[in-house]
């Protein structure tokens, strides 16, 4: 029996069953890497310089007697390893969530009815529905398929896919591997056909399970930025070492002190480790990633957020990105009349034929948009009339194909041998099909045209009939006759004019990919902004242009019309090639060597397939366009963040390594800085980088400049000198009060207090400063950010 996806025969199980049964057997997943327990925290945080040189120093002052000091010092210990488990425990529940959202989905059938679930949610018994390009989430029996093809490499290692076919009703389950086997199993990917499957196993009572493979989790590859300051921070630690020694050897000749030299030594090498680098990229990465999913993104890939500042242009599917993906059917036409369907209006039995053969070359519940629209016509017009046929039986489904893109689906009518053949797809072949005359396809394709000039989706409808049994290998074996034109249309999504704008306004170049007709996707561009809207080039033009034409043609060509999936990724190279960052949108199997060859591959969550959300760096969510711009927004926000953080780090570092090693080399001036001073600037500024700047909002000017560079440096000179000026004037004000202090005749405590509130108070101001590199200091006091008030209090009323 051929496919019908979602029949009454499939109840599936209730809601009330598949709740005891997740109850009774636990999640579909797998044992996963648990988190980091207590003891890994501070095993991490016992592996750092700074926690071996915080122990150094406090047990040299414990040697040297002075108690308070020593015990406060290897105090500060706990006080780091709290501040470790504090932001260990944020990045993972952060990443607990994007792996919640990042998990699999199913689509099954509970209640009667499709709804689409976590793949950790399916139960045992469960009824699944598979969709080419879907990853299945668990061991089932297949029910009913259609050209069911599989791909089980993950289980077997064979490359091949294995043809699949429907249960007997008595074969017990096997292994994976071999063709024709009713049976599909947890991991295994879809790439051909459709089929409905019974449950048999989720989780460790998979044949993924039996074999041992646990989810992992999310693992990040270390990223261009990450490498870059892995590299800086390695040489900062091997300059603060050299200094660190010879301060020692010249503290201990010229002061005659071994165990102070040391003190001071490690007091410098202190100030300059900027061990806060790593521990920021990681928490802003985390945080970023998780901050991107209340806008509608996941990241699946953290360089995306570092790529998003720089990419120059947006590649977008038409169809359910910048429209609603709810069709309706709103223009017929019958070969000689067209009729516009409204709400209160008429519909003339002389197009009655159109639906009902749309009817019949469509699902009985269809998931498909414009096969609903067209159910929802007939049940609008057509429901008790001798157009509906509930007592026609299908026994034979052609599926649409590249070759062909139209599906046929054959019917037997009670009590005669006759067979009813309908058809629907793209115009073009069902012209081909029907063998139309030369004249009746000119006059055809003029209505065509006509119907997608106003935006409209086009499809062909025909229909045949055969008295043999034995049915045709394919389509175009039937005598076909053509019915009509069904024009169906999508509605724009809200507010994608005004996102479209914005990426105009940030330097963001918008280009539109679309199957539909050329005159239809002008009428889209224009509708929603895009400029050179007038211009397109087709599929089949696309095809025969050489890769040097492509990449001339697409420095103004922002509309791309019949093109079909594997075309994108000419598209890609094209833009890669004229030195473009390309952000690239898709869905389906094909589109992802095009998702992965964009420098942002962007796959839909909600129609896209597993295979597109695999390839891609984020995934929408919610599939809306005004999404990605959110996204491109909110990664501007969290790159300049991490720039204002490093640049405070920058900063900061500077007046206290100067105050650690000036009073030293100008002679026998009494020190500023120890070691406990060190600790407690620390707790300023760990705080101050991963809490105050990350969340601090974008700047207004975010979406109004260009993008960054992509050979940019992420912390370029200027940046690099601005931060140094910051830090040397504190230096200098720092320098200026003890020696004032000095000069007044003031003891070396009352010295070292005021010297080091004056740092204290600049490292606030500095933290206020650099919140907004476009805003005056006024601004961005009234600016809220409940973290500023958090640290900066803490650290106002805890002043020596």
């Amino acid at each position: 029996m051929a496919l019908n996806v979602v029949s009454d025969k499939y109840k599936g199980l209730t809601s009330s069953a598949a709740k005891a049964k997740l109850t009774k057997d636990g999640y579909n997943n797998l044992p996963s890497s648990k988190p980091k327990n207590l003891f890994a925290i501070v095993l991490g945080v016992i592996r750092e310089p700074m926690f071996i040189l915080l122990v150094a120093c406090g047990t040299l002052y414990l040697v040297m007697g002075d108690l308070q000091s020593g015990l406060m010092l290897l105090g500060f210990v706990f006080v780091i390893m709290g501040i470790e488990f504090y932001q260990e425990k944020k990045t993972e529940r952060a990443l607990d969530a994007l792996k919640d959202m990042a998990s699999p989905r199913a689509l099954v059938i509970r209640d009667g009815t499709e709804i689409r679930i976590a793949g950790f949610e399916v139960v045992k018994d469960d009824i699944i529905i598979l969709q080419e390009g879907d990853r299945i989430p668990a061991d089932a029996t297949v029910l009913e398929s259609v050209n069911l093809l599989a791909d089980e490499s993950l289980l077997t290692g064979e490359p091949v896919p294995v043809r699949k076919q429907d249960w007997d009703g008595s074969e017990i389950s096997g292994q994976p591997g071999g063709d024709d086997l009713p049976f599909v199993f947890s991991g295994a990917m879809v790439v051909q056909g459709n089929g409905i499957a019974r449950v048999t196993g989720t989780g460790i009572n998979t044949e993924i399970g039996k074999i041992g493979k646990a989810l992992e989790g999310i693992k990040e590859e270390p990223t261009r930025l990450k490498k870059e300051m892995g590299s800086l921070v390695r040489k900062i630690t091997v300059i603060a070492g050299v200094l660190c020694v010879l301060l020692i050897i010249g503290y201990t000749i010229s002061r005659g002190s071994l165990l102070n030299g040391i003190l001071a030594g490690i007091t410098l090498a202190m100030a300059m480790l900027p061990e806060e680098f790593p521990v920021i990229l990681t928490v802003f990465m985390a945080l970023g990633a998780w901050r991107m999913s209340k806008v509608k993104v996941l990241t699946r890939k953290p360089s995306a957020i570092e790529t998003l500042g720089t990419a120059t242009v947006l590649c977008t599917d038409k169809t359910g990105t910048l429209t609603q993906n709810k069709m309706s059917v709103t223009s017929l036409y019958n070969g000689k009349n067209f009729l516009t369907i409204t709400e209160a209006g008429k519909f003339d039995s002389e197009f009655h034929e159109i639906i009902e053969f749309g009817l019949l070359s469509s699902q009985i519940n269809p998931f498909d948009p414009m096969e609903k629209a067209i159910t929802s016509i007939g049940d609008s017009y057509l429901q008790g009339t001798e157009h509906i046929h509930k007592n026609w039986e299908k026994i034979k489904e052609y599926p649409l194909s590249r070759e062909l893109l139209a599906m046929s689906r054959v019917f037997s009518r009670k009590g005669t041998q006759e067979r009813i053949i309908a058809t629907k797809g793209a115009p073009e072949a069902i012209f081909d099909l029907c063998h139309l005359d030369k004249k009746s396809k000119t006059r055809f394709s003029l209505a065509v045209e006509e119907l997608a000039s106003n935006g409209l989706r086009v499809l062909g409808v025909a229909k045949a009939k055969i008295n043999e049994k034995i049915l045709p290998e394919i389509q175009h074996d039937f005598a076909f006759e053509f019915i009509g034109l069904i024009g169906l249309s999508d509605p724009i999504r809200k507010n994608v004019k005004q996102a479209v704008n914005e990426c105009y306004r940030a330097g963001v170049r918008v280009i539109m990919i679309t199957g539909d007709y050329p005159v239809t996707a002008k009428h889209i561009a224009l509708e929603i902004g895009l400029r050179n809207n007038e211009m397109c080039i087709t599929g089949q033009e696309l095809e025969a242009m050489t890769d040097t034409e492509l990449s001339e043609k697409i420095k103004d060509t922002n509309v791309f019309a019949r093109v079909i999936p594997e075309q994108k990724l000419k598209i890609v190279n094209a833009l890669k090639k004229n030195m473009e960052i390309v952000a690239m949108t898709g869905d389906g199997v094909n589109d992802a060597p095009a998702l992965k060859s964009a420098h942002i591959g962007i796959a839909m969550g909600e129609k896209g397939t597993d295979v597109a959300r695999e390839a891609s760096s984020l995934v929408l969510m919610d599939d809306n366009f005004s999404s990605i711009v959110r996204a491109i927004r909110m990664g501007r926000r969290i790159f300049d963040n991490l720039q204002k953080a490093f640049g405070y780090i920058f900063a900061i570092h500077i007046p206290i390594a100067g105050l650690s090693l000036i009073p030293i080399l100008l002679g026998d001036f009494p020190l500023i800085l120890w070691p406990v001073h060190i600790v407690f600037l620390e707790l300023i500024i760990d705080p101050a980088c991963s809490i105050i700047f990350e969340a601090e909002r974008e700047e207004l000017n975010a979406m109004n400049r260009p993008p960054k560079r992509k050979d940019e440096p992420f912390f370029g000179g200027k940046k690099i000198a601005f931060s140094c000026l910051q830090g040397v004037g504190i230096l200098l004000a720092t320098l200026a009060v003890y020696f004032i202090a000095l000069h007044l005749g003031y003891g070396d405590k009352e010295v070292r207090t005021m010297t080091f509130t004056t740092l204290i108070v600049s490292n606030i101001a500095v933290i206020l400063t650099n919140r907004s590199w476009t805003q005056n200091i006024f601004r961005i006091i009234i600016t809220p950010n409940r973290a500023v008030l958090w640290v900066v209090g803490g650290r106002f009323f805890s002043l020596p």
